[in-house]
């Protein structure tokens, strides 16, 4: 009795893990394949709350799981990407979306022909796609047929154990557990508000341990399907599991600024202000709900399916007026502190919280490289602007831009290495390999810009000049870069190479102008017109200014390796 006891156990925890690595699979995938979709719904979030709901109902779907999206939402606040006031309405469609997860375990098991039969021939069907494609999209669709597999798989294994335990009259393992449960109020007209709220506890915290609703919403609809849960005692339970899922938005929390704390303390706040409203409704009036529950079904999972979207779509609707006031009191929890510190310090738009999502990462890395772009074309222009004038006015500004590009340099070729490591799709694969060479072509435009910078304060200090000439050929080369930058920068932003022969004849036209500042400058030696002092710097200026076009060149060719895929 003792073996078929743990026999049985361990079939139920086999269960729940492929139960989970099939969640896993089917979302991770998910999400890949809607990466670009997930970046243009969460760019059209910010339009109105119902659209809030609707793209943090439809993310939390795909990814297939709440806890998911608002890790993504806390990571989005933290970097300024979305308000609070932006974030609130998606949190609200996070809950949403994850009622998904009750409804296809619901499907799962049943009298007659068991529908996860089905889905075992579907998992064994991705499998074969994915062993006999080279396509990466292919095998992605293959990975989420035996990530759906998995789930029912799963959910079959656990629903078997809890049979046989309950079933099996010389175990008693089901009395006893049935006498658990019993004591806790199960077959009781009314539960006790001890017993509610203890229902409500286990719920909340095995949530918060398994950081996983759906697994506990799965067991609860395996035990009641077996008949060791009455559905009163599972609705209270499955309320505790929607307070456990914050548990992971508030860990995700630790180390983002104030309003990304406060994004994980308004998800907190909505479902507990959520599981207090249908708290109090729920004990004065269980019979009722247990009867409007049985007039639309009688089948158990089902009606714990339905009790779970109920839940969340009304709680939605009851405080969806309430937006700004929630905001408002999670500012009073979460006060302003009074140093704001960030886990990258010297970017903009990373965030570690992001890893979770890659495709939304990579859209991610590439503002980033365009911001350290940006400072690198200005420390440029400061360079030259130095160089002509001699006004060195600018140097401590000049420095303190060049520090912040090398710590960029660092921070986003960390934050790559960090994004490789996980499953990513080989699109996303080859766009952070392009973007390592991105950064470091960058790195080099700021340090040729530090030659020119030194050869202003060379000339300073010995009190040498251009001539009138030499400037305006100087001026001719930089007013092309210039040109040559923007162009740059819409290829790599948009993604875009249709003004590529416009990027090579500009590139043609600074090497034949730096190859004429050359001869010019031979010609100038020859008359006496330069001095030998500003002639060294000149020639090399010449050079430094032909190297900072490669580079930029290089920033648009790096569109290349990725851009014949279709996937931009």
């Amino acid at each position: 009795m003792a073996s078929l006891i743990i026999q049985q156990v361990f079939f139920l925890l086999g269960g729940l893990t492929v139960f989970m690595v099939g969640m896993k699979m089917m979302g991770a995938n998910l999400e890949k394949a809607a990466g670009s979709g997930l970046r243009r719904m969460m760019a059209g979030a910010s339009a109105n709350r119902f659209v809030g709901i609707g793209t943090g109902t439809l993310i939390t779907a795909i990814v297939n799981s709440s806890s998911a999206t608002t890790v993504m939402i806390v990571g989005f606040v933290n970097i300024g990407l979305l308000s609070l006031v932006q974030a609130t309405p998606i949190i609200m469609g996070a809950n949403i979306g994850t009622t998904l997860s009750a409804f296809i375990m619901a499907l799962s098991g049943g009298d007659g022909f068991s529908v996860a039969s089905v889905f075992a021939v579907l998992a064994f069907s991705g499998l074969v796609i994915e062993m006999l494609t080279k396509s990466d999209k292919i095998k992605r669709v293959g990975a989420i047929l035996i990530g759906v597999g998995f789930i029912f798989i799963g959910l079959n294994f656990m629903s078997n154990a809890v049979d046989v335990l309950v079933d099996d009259t010389t175990v008693g393992v089901g009395d006893a557990i049935r006498n658990i449960f019993i004591s806790l109020g199960n077959g009781a007209e009314e539960l006790g508000l001890g017993h509610i709220l203890l229902l409500f506890a286990i719920g909340m915290v095995l949530t918060a341990v398994l950081q996983a609703s759906s697994a506990i919403t799965g067991i609860m609809i395996a035990l009641a399907s077996s008949g060791l849960v009455s559905i009163n005692m599972a609705i209270f339970v499955v309320l505790g599991t929607n307070v456990g899922t914050c548990a992971t938005s508030l860990i995700s929390s630790i180390g983002t600024d104030t309003n990304g704390k406060r994004a994980a303390v308004i998800h907190l706040l909505f479902n507990v202000i959520g599981s207090i409203i249908f708290m109090i409704p729920l004990i004065l009036l269980q019979d009722q709900m247990i009867a409007l529950l049985n007039g639309i079904t009688d089948v158990v999972k089902w009606e714990i399916a339905i009790f779970h979207m109920l839940f969340n779509v009304s709680t939605t609707l009851i405080l969806l007026p309430f937006v700004k006031p929630l905001t408002k009191l999670a500012t009073l929890l979460v006060p302003e502190s009074g140093k704001k510190q960030r886990p990258l310090p010297a970017s903009e738009y990373l965030d570690e919280r992001l890893l979770k999502t890659p495709p939304i990462a990579v859209a991610q890395i590439r503002k980033e490289i365009e911001s350290m772009s940006k400072l690198a074309i200005d420390n440029y222009s400061r360079s030259i602007d130095m160089l002509l004038t001699l006004d060195l006015s600018q140097s401590e500004l000049f420095a303190e831009t060049e520090k912040t590009i090398n710590r960029l340099n660092t921070e986003i070729a960390a934050f790559c290495v960090k994004l490789s490591q996980r499953d990513i799709t080989d699109n996303d694969e080859k766009k952070i390999g392009s973007f390592y060479r991105v950064i470091s072509d960058i790195e080099r435009i700021g340090d040729y810009a530090e030659n020119i910078v030194e050869y202003a304060q060379r000339m300073s200090e010995d009190q040498a000049t251009f001539s009138d000439m030499a400037k305006a050929e100087i001026k001719a080369v930089d007013e092309r870069i210039r040109a040559l930058y923007q162009k740059i920068d819409f290829a790599f932003v948009k993604r875009d190479l249709s003004q590529y022969r416009e990027i090579d004849e500009i590139e043609e036209s600074i090497d034949k102008l730096t190859n004429d500042m050359s001869e010019a400058h031979l010609e100038r030696m020859t008359k006496g017109e330069c001095t030998p002092k500003s002639g060294a710097i000149y020639l090399q200026l010449s050079g430094n200014l032909e190297r900072i076009a490669d580079h930029l060149v290089n920033i648009a060719n790096s569109v290349k390796t990725y851009h014949h895929t279709g996937e931009v």
